[in-house]
């Protein structure tokens, strides 16, 4: 803690502001690893082949209060379809499509921001090495030639530390951006097959209702 404490002393006013965003960058990836791996997380074969089971038996209600127990996008999206099954097929096709509208900017949530942040960090590092770089020319050509080169140490040692944090947060935001974009793009994927299996699941279980 004390070399890491040395590290942000030596980089001035724009190493803090680089912790900033640094900060928010961390705050981003783990939330949304969370949602990939957590509430956003439904295996949505094994989802629908529960609703199927449900509906093949008559029991539409619990198949509701099966999709009312998560807030996973094919959850929300089921439920929407399930609601309005008694209303015609029109109505309940309407519903999932609607539904898969809203959902499907959670999947990207946040997850572009990372470019911008990736973007900033790398200026505002810039910012502090140039910070660094001038004074160090200014301790060069001002200072007394005794105090010359522990200030020369100092400032170089400011922009150095400037260009690695800016860099470091850079690079974090791009591997963040690598591997949540590949998982958002995986449940779009999974999310548009599952609405389309379960229209035709509820379509088919209202056409064979009304040949009864």
């Amino acid at each position: 803690m004390q070399h890491l404490a040395e590290f942000f002393e030596q980089g001035g006013f724009f190493m803090y502001v680089n912790l900033i965003c640094s900060t928010v960058t961390i705050a981003i990836i783990v939330e949304r690893t969370i949602f990939f791996l957590g509430k956003g997380s439904v295996n949505a074969k094994a989802f629908l082949e529960q609703i199927r089971k449900l509906v093949a038996a008559n029991n539409v209600d619990r198949a509701i209060k099966l999709c009312s127990a998560t807030e996973a996008p094919v959850a929300r999206v089921a439920k929407a379809g399930l609601s309005r099954l008694s209303k015609g097929e029109g109505a309940m096709t309407t519903a999932i499509e609607e539904t898969l509208v809203d959902v499907t900017p959670d999947l990207k949530k946040r997850i572009g921001s990372l470019w911008s942040l990736a973007n900033i960090a790398t200026l505002i590092g810039l910012l502090g090495t140039i910070t660094g770089l001038i004074g160090a020319f200014a301790a060069v050509a001002k200072a007394a030639a005794a105090d010359r080169a522990n200030l020369l140490s100092a400032k170089i040692a400011e922009a150095m530390n400037n260009t690695w944090l800016g860099l470091a947060i850079a690079v974090t935001c791009m591997i963040g951006h690598v591997f949540l974009n590949a998982a958002s793009k995986k449940q779009q994927h999974e999310l548009e097959a599952f609405s389309m299996k379960l229209e035709n699941l509820l379509a088919e279980t209202q056409h064979a209702a009304g040949q009864r």
